[in-house]
């Protein structure tokens, strides 16, 4: 593939990268203004949005007919990774988790009737979304085909789900729900998947799971279904296509999340920059110090490594291919490389780093999700190791 950017979209980079510097990294200081989640307040983000829509920068995923920015996957690579230069810039932009990977998967299978219901208003900013799909022990964790224990049995012209969910990112703040229950025992099509809106009876919240990071808005939460009727329209695709619509959205969902992990990388790498050439030890600064650079030009290798992993699944996702192995690879690759950048980083800045004086911290402690949402490091080289066994030498063929 040709890594050469079109003017336009070289462009629109430079516009995001000015738009995150001049309206959403001023909001990330003083940290006492972060909501109680440490997060940017809904009031605060809801006038970033507005910005945003002003400067034509919103929903960078969505068709240009429904008010996105209708980019492709590796032009969304480039816009994305600007975006995380600060922790609030996907939020802004419309294009941060779990919204995003519910919006492409409502446009992509969704009846037009369900789009203009369940998927304009996401769009619009007027709700947020969840996807909720995993469940505690022993349910359904990285095996929903084999382990999915919340049922939807079909009564009259209705469906009535009885179940236990967990992790469900968002959920406190969401008013669309994306939900995933078993509707028969098939291995393949057994799984089905469901529309339904916060305000409809038959399900709770338990609670928001505490969590090690800073919290999503909405938390991470528990639910329980007792009761609650689906009507047939909010049907999403067809019956026992649940696996199929989780594969379809999960596959897109982890690159994105690379992308995003990648700015991140990048800011964690200025701010450690901008002490290195400052701080002296020694006589020197320790920009100048032989280990000092060691480090940063190993982390600065391993995301290039990633950018280019994540460039090239994104490539083979906009050619129609499933780019399963080329997924996982830059999910590990990316997720390893955010960990291990903001670790050294804050080595590198010493007691500050540690401190909450700058964003390390925050970093650290949200980077360690990325080994395991959307499937676990070791299950996606699990995913390698069996295309590595089906195709030997051809697992490193070159695109004809």
């Amino acid at each position: 593939m040709d890594f050469t950017l079109s003017p336009e979209i070289e462009e629109l980079r430079r516009r995001v990268g000015e738009f995150v510097q001049d309206n959403c990294i001023p909001l990330e200081s003083p940290r006492e203004s972060f909501d109680e989640h440490e997060n940017i307040p809904l009031e605060k983000l809801a006038g970033l949005r507005d910005k945003a829509k002003v400067a034509g920068l919103w929903a960078p995923q969505m068709p240009k007919e429904l008010g996105g920015m209708g980019l492709s996957m590796t032009e969304q690579a480039v816009i994305y990774e600007a975006a995380n230069f600060s922790i609030f810039g996907p939020a802004a932009l419309n294009c941060a988790a779990p919204d995003d990977g519910n919006m492409r998967l409502l446009w992509m299978v969704g009846s037009d009737a369900q789009k203009e219901k369940w998927l304009q208003p996401i769009i619009d900013g007027k709700v947020r979304s969840a996807f909720v799909m995993t469940e505690p022990h022993p349910g359904s964790g990285s095996d929903p085909a084999g382990m999915m224990r919340t049922k939807a049995e079909k009564k009259g012209d209705k469906w009535v789900v009885h179940g236990h969910k967990w992790f469900i990112t968002g959920a406190g703040a969401s008013t669309h729900f994306i939900l995933i229950a078993r509707t028969s025992h098939d291995p393949r099509n057994g799984l089905s998947a469901f529309l339904f809106h916060k305000d409809q009876p038959g399900w709770e919240i338990v609670r928001k799971v505490p969590i090690m990071g800073p919290e999503e808005h909405g938390g991470h939460c528990e639910l329980r279904f007792d009761g609650l009727e689906i009507p047939e329209e909010n049907l999403l695709m067809k019956v026992g296509d649940g696996l199929r619509a989780t594969q379809i959205r999960l596959g897109p969902a982890r690159l994105t999340h690379c992308m995003r992990w990648l700015g991140m990388s990048e800011r964690a790498m200025s701010i450690a920059a901008e002490y290195v050439k400052d701080r002296e030890s020694f006589g020197t600064t320790l920009a100048e110090h032989e280990g000092v650079q060691w480090m940063l030009g190993e982390a600065a290798m391993n995301i290039h490594t990633g950018r280019l992993l994540t460039m090239y699944a994104a490539w083979k996702l906009d050619q129609g291919d499933r780019a399963r192995k080329e997924v996982s690879m830059a999910k590990v690759q990316v997720a390893e490389t955010l960990n291990k950048t903001v670790d050294t980083c804050i080595q590198l800045c010493g007691a500050r780093g540690y401190s909450r004086d700058t964003l390390l911290e925050w970093m650290y402690r949200y980077a360690r999700q990325a080994q395991l949402v959307d499937g676990a490091s070791e299950v996606h080289k699990m995913i390698m190791s069996r295309f590595f066994i089906k195709e030997g030498r051809d697992f490193w063929s070159w695109d004809a």
